[in-house]
């Protein structure tokens, strides 16, 4: 057996680091974190100083006894997890689990890689960072805290299901504030004015840098523009730099990512990991935008080989937070001269790209520019034309790479390439002057990158936490990403051609949007609630002195325990006091009164998402009438006209095979109903949909149910072996089961389906219904022969039953 245990959390890395070590040395995967917070309860003893109880996951029990034997048989363990917190905390607790005290044991870190940075490492192990250990612990155990406690406030006073956290909520607040203040924009008019000069053949494009606001100033100075000659006022030419970027931190590849390649959050994290894993890139989890001076040496050499000299200009970059984790470096290849790499995936191919281009770039001379700006008018004019234009007299880094902007805002006023040599006092004709009517805009909403940069701006989350948080919030129901077709809408244009004034009216469609985040209608009731009531975790300032107090825990200055309690004790005072005081919240909206029972009209937010509801029961005496809104409806746009629509729903469309035909809207969307069977309905809309075209979707779902069938059992139709997304399943009336995996399910038989109905693995969330359970056991009943060794199999199976005390005795040790 090897001498040395090399343990890291990802089977990729492990794949690599093998490569680079000898026969004396085994490189094992832990899978990530081996054990977490007991999933039961707080598993915080909140009394006994905020002690954490640690249990490990059922679905890694058989690699923590893999990793325990390798342990007991080698003579070093070498942790060798990623070097930031959550890095440290996963050989923290490899320690803790693999009882590695007894063991010679040495911690190793790496920003790459690579087999001289393996090799390093080993030349230079250190022990166990306990600081960066506890600052992990502390955001876990006070992520669990704000989550266990303050989730069950929103079940009591919003409804069921619903889940709040410290970082998450306040990305959420951040995307509902952006919606109020574009849904409370009013949008005013003015105009821009362009006018088109020549000189002989030469063309000059120019601007009028006052936005007027009405049709007549526009017309007024038009008319003063026509009874007058144009002249060269100024002409200005000045030299100009253009500097390039810092190489990337996690943000940063992030927005980049977002911008040039489409790309999301999560998706650029997980190919970087892929990228970093296989010893491309160097480790990309991290704020510091410093380069190691062997990366610059290198950059240095590549560039001068493959630009020449003159575009060298290495340079060393400062990290402006203070608070940057730890020693890393910036995001960067392992190698310089490896201009692009060759893979299968296509996503490895394109994001390299970008981090070798913006890594080279860094490292490049400055681009030299000249800047040319004319000015023209007249005397008798109010107002001056400026056209603007830019000449690259050397490219520099701009050979390589230029960054994208996120300003969506942000409009070049710079005519890219050369304006005609012109003199002060010299006279141009005038082409055409055209005046176009635009109008002011709200901020825009957030997309995944624009949002990582505003909580990276406020301080809220670490790189490590930007891509879980933005995903989370998605996931929960909270944010939603929003496809928007956009509305016609007409516009204003006035040209001066020649001695005559003509406007026309034009249409264009505005407010077209996709991938940009909106808030839900329970993100944003969820949201004031939390920021009524919870107004100290939902302030920006205070979730970034969290994160500061975790940076500082990191670097020894405080107590991580001593961190907690002083957070703590308000809060859990402030969710006693909601729970006693605060009202229900739902969002509700009065529209008004039904045009013909004269009752009255509201939505809100019920147990199964946004409705309409017509009537009060106590006003009026009778139960109130509800519809589901639909998906793109929203409680806090939705008009009374388009509410009374709703309820012309349930439609009846007519009968087929005998049975009534009905779409209506239910809360998992809109539906074509036939007897029993429910089909979806996703392309059509329920106001206007066909009895023919319901008739096409019944048959359909028919064909496509038939397909999932895998076997039937005639003696009990609830059994049923189905094909489903991730494979096939057992299903038992409304019960789903996972089946075991190297079976033929084909030859599984009535009674080993009910055995292994008894017999889930440990861990599966949804446990047999009372339903099924009563099914089992009637079939069982049915069948005297199954039934031994069924019960046999179900009382061998309850091994996590007796094993509960040794779990247990392990929680207090730890």
């Amino acid at each position: 057996m090897a001498k040395n245990l090399v343990i890291v959390e990802s089977p990729a890395k492990a794949k690599t680091i093998e490569g680079y070590l000898g026969s004396d040395f085994v490189v094992k995967s832990s899978y990530g974190h081996v054990r977490d917070l007991a999933k039961k309860g707080t598993a915080i003893d909140v009394e006994n100083n905020f002690k954490p109880n640690y249990e490990v996951s059922p679905d890694k029990k058989a690699i923590v006894a893999e990793l325990k034997k390798l342990a007991k048989e080698a003579e070093v363990v070498w942790l060798a997890t990623d070097e930031d917190r959550e890095g440290e905390a996963i050989s923290w607790h490899l320690y803790e689990t693999l009882n590695l005290e007894k063991k010679e044991t040495k911690r190793i870190t790496f920003n790459e890689i690579t087999k001289a940075a393996i090799l390093k490492a080993i030349d230079k192990p250190r022990q166990i960072n306990q600081e960066l250990v506890n600052a992990q612990q502390a955001r876990r155990v006070l992520d669990r805290l704000v989550g266990f406690e303050l989730s069950p406030v929103l079940w009591k006073k919003i409804k069921p299901s619903l889940s709040a956290g410290r970082v998450q909520s306040v990305a959420v607040r951040l995307i509902v504030e952006r919606e109020k203040e574009i849904l409370a924009h009013s949008s005013e008019s003015f105009f821009k004015i362009q006018g088109l000069f020549a000189k002989g053949k030469e063309k000059i494009k120019a601007d009028v840098s006052k936005q007027m606001g009405t049709a007549s100033e526009v017309k007024e100075f038009l008319e003063a523009c026509n009874k007058t000659d144009f002249e060269v006022l100024d002409v200005q030419m000045k030299p100009a730099t253009k500097v390039p970027s810092s190489p990337f931190t996690t943000s940063t590849l992030q927005q980049e990512a977002s911008l040039k390649l489409g790309f999301s959050v999560s998706r650029t994290m997980s190919v970087a990991q892929r990228l970093y894993e296989a010893g491309r890139i160097t480790y990309m989890r991290t704020d510091s935008v410093n380069l190691s001076q062997t990366a610059i040496d290198g950059a240095a050499a590549e560039i001068k080989r493959a630009y020449g000299a003159e575009y060298s200009k290495p340079t060393k970059y400062l990290t402006k937070n203070a608070n940057a984790q730890e020693a890393h470096e910036a995001i960067r290849p392992t190698e310089f001269d490896v201009h692009s790499i060759t893979s299968s995936e296509s996503d490895e191919v394109r994001l390299y790209d970008l981090i070798w281009k913006r890594s080279i770039a860094s490292q490049m001379s400055h681009a030299k520019l000249e800047r040319t700006t004319i000015k023209i008018g007249s005397a008798k004019l109010s107002e001056v034309f400026t056209a603007k234009g830019e000449v690259i007299k050397f490219d520099g880094f701009l050979k390589v790479y230029l960054e994208s902007s996120l300003d969506e805002d942000e409009e070049n006023e710079t005519t890219e390439g050369l304006l005609p040599a012109v003199t002060v006092g010299e006279n141009l004709m005038k082409d055409v002057i055209r005046a176009t009517e635009r109008f002011s805009r709200a901020a825009p909403r957030y997309v995944e990158a624009s949002l990582v940069k505003k909580l990276e701006e406020l301080g809220i989350g670490r790189p490590s936490t930007y891509a879980p948080t933005i995903s989370t919030i998605q996931k929960r129901g909270y944010v939603e990403k929003k496809e928007r077709e956009g509305e016609e809408r007409a516009y204003r244009v006035l040209v001066l051609e020649g001695s005559k004034i003509a406007e026309e009216t034009k249409t264009e469609i505005t407010g077209k949007e996709k991938n940009k985040l909106s808030p839900t209608d329970i993100g944003i009731v969820v949201t004031d609630f939390l920021v009524e009531h919870f107004d100290r975790i939902m302030d920006y300032h205070f979730t970034a002195k969290v994160e500061e107090e975790f940076d500082e825990i990191a670097k020894g200055m405080i107590e991580w325990t001593q961190m907690i309690r002083e957070f703590y004790t308000p809060f859990h005072q402030n969710v006693e006091h909601t729970l006693e005081t605060s009202e229900r919240a739902s969002g509700e909206r009065d529209l008004g009164v039904h045009p013909i029972s004269g009752k009255k009209v509201i939505v809100r937010i019920g147990r199964f998402g946004p409705i309409a509801q017509v009537g009060d029961e106590k006003a009026d005496g009778e139960k109130p009438q509800f519809a589901s809104l639909r998906g793109e409806q929203s409680i806090t746009t939705i008009t009374l006209e388009e509410v009374l629509e709703l309820f012309k729903l349930p439609r009846t469309l007519g009968e087929y095979e005998g049975l009534t035909v009905k779409a209506n809207i239910g809360r998992f969307g809109p539906y074509v109903q036939h007897g029993k069977s429910f089909i979806s309905i996703k392309e059509d809309d329920p106001m206007d949909i066909s009895l023919e075209r319901a008739e096409e979707l019944i048959l359909q779902k028919r064909a496509d149910d038939l397909a999932k069938i895998i076997k039937l059992f005639p003696e009990n139709e609830d059994f049923q072996l189905l094909n489903g997304r991730w494979g096939p399943y057992l299903k038992i009336g409304k019960d789903n089961f996972k089946l075991p995996k190297d079976i033929v399910v084909e030859d599984l038989t009535l009674e080993q389906c009910i055995e292994i109905s008894e017999n889930q693995p440990v861990g599966r969330k949804k446990a047999p219904s009372k339903t099924a359970a009563a099914k089992t056991k009637v079939v069982a009943a049915k069948k005297p022969a199954a039934k031994k060794p069924a019960a046999k199999k179900a009382t061998a199976t309850k091994k996590p039953a007796i094993k509960k005390p040794a779990v247990k005795k392990v929680a207090k040790k730890e």
